[in-house]
């Protein structure tokens, strides 16, 4: 299911690196939810648990290595002989099965801990599928499907890119869509967050943080200060490469508080991930225009359950608006004739450099998207003013 260390979403790799420089003595818990409350099969949990020992071979190899210092000119070459080293320690991953409850929880040093969330998705959700032997769309039409959508992504005019690692249906069907997308979706298909898949087809790997960046800054330093230090940790890391910053950890309306003219400035943009669309890019050009930036100089990346009649939605609200862009992920590589599953991992809790475990939380803007416990989330909309 997993061939290579680079299976994996690029912003887990570019955090890593954040990491290893700034928190290498931090710890952390994900959880697995399954938000969609399906029920597993009898034996899941002990075949995944058989898949995660296998991951423990894996390694970076030199070629691997190589693409990584050319194309992902932005990782130090100390992290890239890091990465050479890593493996992944299974020990760190505890799954149990109480009937058709799945229950994971991953403990460990951040800074090793951070590549295992999406990996294990993927696993989970082609396990799944295996196990359930549901039926799906012949191979030719899921190809044409695929085909249909890059066409009319190409006849908007509007940049896409592949986000599906984590609940592709398999690994099969995911080199399938990102080679049908490279071959029909120019010029609209511009890259991939898979950077395995990246290096395989020779597209540009998309990607910068995740929620659990902003998410560990919280339990550090605290809420008010959260989105504050996690962008100016990153614009000290990347030195403006990697600009675009994920805007909903502690709802955008917060985020934009503290998303002043320095860092409108020195970030090329901002991801929008829950909430409205529409309302999120109303509300991203009036903040900029406010500080008296050209909206039309800087992107909204949006990558929250999209489709293709999402994409056509949004695209005609912000032409000649605002730069665009959609980051498409279970749409792509789960589009064949199952209900694909939702799931997340997260972070649940932090233990910084000499504090204590702290819980973590996330309040995006769709309150069914908020994680943590209540009283934490409680406590963070009191500390935030969030109603």
């Amino acid at each position: 299911m997993i061939q290579s260390l680079l299976d994996n979403d690029l912003y887990k790799f570019t955090m890593q690196n954040a990491v290893i420089k700034l928190f290498p003595r931090a710890k952390v818990r994900y959880q697995f939810i399954n938000r969609g409350r399906t029920p597993f099969p009898d034996g899941f949990a002990e075949i995944l648990r058989k898949e995660i020992a296998k991951l423990g071979n894996l390694s970076l190899s030199k070629e691997e290595k190589e693409y990584l210092n050319k194309k992902c000119y932005y990782l130090d070459p100390t992290y890239l002989d890091f990465l050479m080293g890593y493996k992944f320690d299974p020990s760190e991953v505890g799954v149990i099965q109480k009937g058709e409850d799945l229950q994971i929880l991953i403990e460990g040093y951040w800074y090793r801990t951070i590549l295992w969330e999406v990996t294990i998705m993927a696993m989970i959700s082609e396990l799944y599928f295996k196990m359930t032997q549901q039926p799906i769309y012949e191979e030719s039409k899921i190809i044409d499907l695929a085909k249909e959508k890059a066409n009319r992504f190409n006849l908007l005019g509007v940049s896409v890119a592949d986000f599906g690692t984590r609940r592709r249906y398999s690994f099969e069907n995911h080199d399938r869509i990102v080679n049908t997308f490279k071959t029909y979706g120019r010029p609209s298909f511009v890259g991939t967050s898979n950077v395995y898949f990246a290096m395989k087809y020779d597209i540009i790997p998309v990607g910068t943080h995740a929620h659990e960046w902003f998410m560990f800054h919280g339990a550090a330093y605290g809420y008010k200060m959260a989105n504050k230090l996690s962008l100016d940790n990153w614009i000290n890391v990347y030195r403006g490469d990697l600009g675009i910053a994920l805007s909903d950890t502690y709802t955008s309306d917060v985020f934009f508080k503290t998303f002043d003219t320095k860092f409108a400035k020195l970030f090329d943009g901002v991801r929008q991930d829950s909430g409205d669309p529409i309302e999120f890019a109303a509300k991203t050009i009036k903040h900029y225009k406010s500080l008296r930036i050209d909206p039309v100089s800087k992107t909204i990346i949006f990558s929250d359950g999209l489709n293709a009649n999402s994409v056509e939605e949004i695209a005609k609200f912000c032409r000649n608006k605002i730069k665009i862009s959609f980051g498409i992920g279970t749409n792509f590589t789960n589009d064949v004739g199952v209900n694909p599953l939702n799931i997340v991992i997260k972070i649940i809790e932090a233990k910084p450099e000499g504090q204590d475990w702290v819980p973590t939380i996330k309040l995006s803007d769709n309150q069914g998207k908020h994680t943590g416990e209540e009283n934490s989330i409680k406590l963070c909309k009191d500390i935030l003013n969030i109603n």
